[in-house]
């Protein structure tokens, strides 16, 4: 049962990398051009992760307060039912919050990385 529950939940992980790996090259194609103008005017790459970036960890945070809470209820209502009573500790919420970040950050890094890296010509010139 072990197993087929592991095996389960990295098919899940796998299928959400994959789910932001489009979404965030659907949204690196959409600003591609406001990253050929901002690389004109001097933008650093760094600038630019930074940028692609900001807004989906803004989303994973907020995935992360409204998920946390949710799932220590659960986890603390499912536990009550049992003889010998295991509480739950923070640190391994902990551990998903950084799990998700990092996941976020290499995920969305390597569209970013590629659009920050292309010629601003490119981008600007079929305007």
């Amino acid at each position: 049962m072990f197993s087929i529950s592991l095996y389960f939940a990295a098919l899940a992980i796998l299928l959400s990398c994959l789910g932001l790996y489009g979404l965030s090259a659907f949204t690196t194609q959409q600003r591609t051009k406001e990253i050929g103008i901002r690389k004109v005017m001097g933008a650093s790459i760094k600038n630019i992760l930074a940028l692609l970036n900001r807004d989906f960890m803004l989303l994973v945070v907020i995935s992360i307060v409204l998920a946390f809470p949710l799932a220590w209820y659960g986890i603390n209502h499912w536990l009550q039912n049992f003889a010998y009573h295991e509480n739950v500790n923070w640190i391994y919420f902990l551990l998903a919050a950084l799990f998700a970040i990092l996941i976020t950050l290499i995920t969305v890094s390597l569209h970013a990385m590629r659009t920050a890296l292309k010629d601003p010509v490119k981008a600007l010139r079929y305007e």
